[in-house]
């Protein structure tokens, strides 16, 4: 069988508002037939994100705060509510194309994303689960992973192109650094959680995109090559 092919790329650190131009873009190349389809993982300077339910109550810093804290924020056009991104979180953007044979199955899209997390956590010992009525990974009641996605509608091809994706939590801290300034995904009742904290181990960030992308394409069958993303772009 013949695979699409899917360019994977790694970038130490981009600024959330340079990858979001990124991201649109890419998804007009794609829909245009000049651009391949794109798997970009990347860690953010500190950002704050407000998706389509847009309750900026969930925020619980004030915009001086934010300036001293030197958090970013930005109101976006994924779904969901505020989430957190910064160093020691991967974050990755699938910029794939959907319903081209007609068939969309845009929730099916989402229990993929969760089961490549689910899955690549199961390889370190981690039991990952999903949350009846919530989107994302959990351990135990706490999250470690957050998604929240666009469909783009072609407007030269039949279907969809995805944008935005997941934020999986790496390092130990985070949850008590970053997301301590908002209520994560409108959800107080459940707390936040990393891998590092789950296992007790220190990983790489590079390391662990290396080692997720398998688990990918597990879900979603390309074949994957090297692409050159560059901060500059």
């Amino acid at each position: 069988m013949n695979l699409s092919k899917l360019e994977v790329s790694y970038l130490p650190l981009m600024e959330y508002g340079a990858a979001w131009e990124l991201q649109k873009e890419v998804v007009q190349g794609i829909d245009a037939g000049t651009a391949s389809e794109r798997l970009i993982l990347l860690q953010h300077p500190p950002t704050y994100t407000i998706g389509s339910q847009n309750h900026p109550e969930h925020l619980l810093l004030s915009v001086e705060q934010l300036g001293k804290q030197g958090i970013a924020l930005f109101e976006i056009d994924r779904g969901g509510d505020i989430t957190y991104h910064g160093p020691g979180q991967l974050v990755g953007y699938p910029l794939l194309k959907l319903g081209e044979d007609g068939k969309v199955d845009l929730h099916g899209y989402l229990r993929r994303l969760e089961a490549v997390i689910i899955a690549y956590l199961a390889s370190h010992g981690i039991s990952g689960t999903r949350k009846q009525g919530y989107t994302g990974v959990w351990v135990g009641d706490e999250k470690i992973c957050a998604i929240g996605v666009k469909f783009n509608k072609s407007k030269f091809r039949r279907g969809f192109i995805t944008s935005h994706g997941f934020a999986f939590n790496i390092s130990a801290g985070i949850s008590q650094s970053g997301f301590s300034g908002i209520i994560p995904c409108g959800i107080a009742e459940y707390g936040v959680t990393s891998l590092e904290e789950c296992t007790g181990r220190s990983f790489g960030l590079e390391s662990v995109a290396s080692e997720l992308v398998p688990y990918f394409l597990q879900q979603f069958p390309y074949e994957a090559v090297a692409g050159a993303v560059s901060a500059a772009e």
